[in-house]
């Protein structure tokens, strides 16, 4: 006699935020500091690219 095995199929639970709007301010704000104390142009750039990015999500 052979035993039926249920394979139980579930669902992904619900994925939460990992940083609340809060964060993302917080983010952009040392950002903006950090910006204003460095020079180099290629890091400037990147900064103020990400600050941007983080800006579309707050």
């Amino acid at each position: 006699m052979e035993t039926a095995q249920m394979n139980e199929v579930r669902e992904p639970s619900r994925a939460r935020a990992l940083l609340s709007n809060n964060d993302f301010r917080l983010l952009r704000q040392a950002l903006a500091s950090h910006a204003r104390s460095t020079e180099e142009p290629e890091e400037l750039a990147r900064i103020s690219a990400l600050y941007h990015r983080l800006g579309s999500y707050a």
